[in-house]
């Protein structure tokens, strides 16, 4: 059950232990140096001290890691976060207790029993441009109305392969009874199946927010009984055979020096054998099996795998029906990151038939 579900929410750390405090009157340097001792600090006065001091830490940092290497930028990242992570700020009655604070509505949505206490600076600022996105909505070309995103809950920032999706569906004459959307996040590519006509939409997510977050989005309107959620892994709990199987994974390997794994960006080995055993059972005779991918991992030079040619070539379970290509637009100059490689990414969409 959905209402069972508990949010992945930033755990709120108990307020009452001595800890030294920041505002304008304090010493910058002093200060990274506690951090730097593993202390924690405390924002006091207004919310834009504790934007200040993160400026501070990433110049502070940057003279210590130069940025010219890979290995250079892990570590400042690497850093960055543990640093980052122990400058504090304080909830009293589900409100920043600074002045000139954004107003954050998951602190009341998320934290009912507990209105004092602590939430490192970076998490608050995570909430809260989460509630903005929530609150304003975002506008996706390929939908009639705007998407709005949960907090924790991947939404798409780039379009190409939502439009390449959007090509195939105009086009597309088989029968529309059901589908499933195997790892459904924000519900885009469910969204747009049911525009498209779709009796029926059978959603999954291992991340219970983008669960959570598409039962509240939906209520009980006539789209609540178009698109059923489960929270579960792959398939979850849908045995019966439908005629559109979509799924956009990961387009990047997981590293086994990664710091953390997180689902939504990096696949592991098992991710696409188990994908193709699972879709190969519930895929219908005459079905399509469509997978939305990237060459992103190749011209990083990640990896010279890619998991969909791996298993037209030794599978044994499906063959090409078309494969659609489309290039991704250049990276804003506003980029700090650098990103010479988008010049030549491409978003795929492959559609797979059973062999």
């Amino acid at each position: 059950m959905i209402t069972d579900l508990e949010v992945n929410k930033p755990e709120p750390i108990a307020s009452g232990k001595k800890t030294e405090s920041f505002n304008r009157e304090t010493d910058v340097q002093h200060a990274i140096e506690v951090l730097e001792a593993g202390n924690p600090i405390l924002i006091t006065e207004f919310y834009s001290n504790g934007l200040s001091l993160l400026r501070q830490l990433h110049a502070h940092l940057n003279k210590k890691h130069p940025n010219t290497s890979f290995l250079e930028q892990r570590m400042y990242r690497s850093e960055y976060r543990k640093l980052s992570n122990l400058i504090l700020i304080e909830i009293v009655d589900h409100k920043l207790a600074v002045k000139k604070a954004p107003s954050i509505g998951w602190l009341e949505k998320f934290y009912p029993e507990t209105g004092d206490f602590l939430l490192s600076f970076p998490q608050v600022q995570g909430l809260n441009s989460a509630w903005q996105w929530y609150q304003k909505g975002v506008s996706i070309p390929v939908l009639r109305n705007k998407l709005h995103p949960y907090y924790g809950t991947y939404f798409p920032t780039r379009f190409e392969h939502l439009v390449l999706f959007e090509n195939w569906l105009k086009r597309y004459e088989g029968p529309k009874k059901s589908a499933i959307d195997v790892g459904i996040g924000s519900g885009v590519l469910s969204l747009q199946i049911v525009k498209y006509g779709f009796q029926k939409v059978f959603g999954t997510d291992t991340n219970p927010n983008a669960i959570i977050g598409l039962a509240d989005f939906m209520g009980d309107t006539k789209l609540s009984r178009k698109i059923e959620l489960d929270f579960g892994h792959l398939f979850g709990r849908w045995e019966k055979q439908t005629e559109l199987i979509v799924f956009n994974p990961p387009w990047l390997p997981e590293l086994h020096n990664l710091d953390s794994i997180d689902e939504a960006i990096y696949y592991n080995e098992n991710l696409f054998p188990d994908f193709f055993a699972g879709a190969k059972e519930r895929l219908l005779p005459e079905g399509k099996l469509v997978l939305i991918f990237s060459n992103l991992a190749q011209i990083t030079n990640v990896t010279k795998e890619h998991p969909i040619e791996n298993e037209l070539a030794n599978g044994g379970r499906f063959q090409l029906e078309r494969c659609f290509k489309k290039t991704v637009k250049a990276a804003s100059e506003k980029t700090i990151r650098d990103q010479h490689w988008r010049s030549s990414e491409e978003v795929e969409l492959w559609v797979l038939t059973h062999k």
